[in-house]
């Protein structure tokens, strides 16, 4: 008799949709009190240091989305609805970050990093490649946080971390964790290796 899955489909997809809808919320809301008079205090080199943080970070996910787009034909099922979730969201944060680097006054000049994969045959090997991304995102965004200076990017970024926590949550799944192993840690450090 097979398992049946912890959370339906149905289910999935719709704590999934919270999840973004927060990040989502939360990232309009750092830029909206951008708007407000919030960086207008920040210095001109001040600005010039978090576009360049944030040209790294966009690196990041530059590579994260053409990693999802090689990886989409190797996902089945579920994990192919997953897979087109990161994508569209790494497609979100690619265009968010480039707007707050031009709200800065800054210049997009990050490119994607080339992909180190030839041996992704499975679902499974993409899946542990992406958890590697995942992690790396994650860690890039915990350590720009608090080097950004101004308010807007330093909340933008600390909402990124929390959306790539999530999707490690799901790789953590999608690699054979149970639901309690798959629960980040108290402190996510972004570096925890795969299940």
């Amino acid at each position: 008799m097979g398992s049946k899955p912890v959370i339906s489909d149905r289910g999935w997809r719709r704590g999934t949709c919270r999840a973004a809808a927060v990040v989502a919320v939360l990232a309009l809301a750092s830029f909206a009190g951008a708007g407000c008079g919030g960086d207008d205090a920040a210095t001109d080199s001040e600005k010039a240091a978090d576009a360049e943080i944030l040209n790294a970070v966009l690196a990041q996910e530059l590579t994260a989305v053409d990693a999802y787009t090689r990886g989409l034909p190797l996902l089945r099922g579920r994990f192919l609805a997953v897979g087109r979730e990161f994508h569209a969201q790494g497609q979100e944060h690619v265009d968010a970050i480039t707007k707050a680097i031009r709200g800065l006054g800054g210049e997009t000049e990050a490119e994607a990093s080339e992909l180190d994969n030839p041996d992704l045959k499975s679902q499974d090997d993409f899946l542990a490649f992406a958890y590697e991304l995942e992690n790396a995102a994650l860690l890039s965004y915990l350590e720009a946080a608090p080097r950004l200076a101004t308010p807007a990017p330093r909340s933008f970024a600390t909402s990124l971390a929390a959306n790539h926590a999530q999707h490690l949550v799901v790789l953590r799944q999608g690699l054979g964790a149970g639901l309690a192993a798959s629960v980040p840690e108290a402190f996510e450090p972004g570096d925890l290796p795969p299940p």
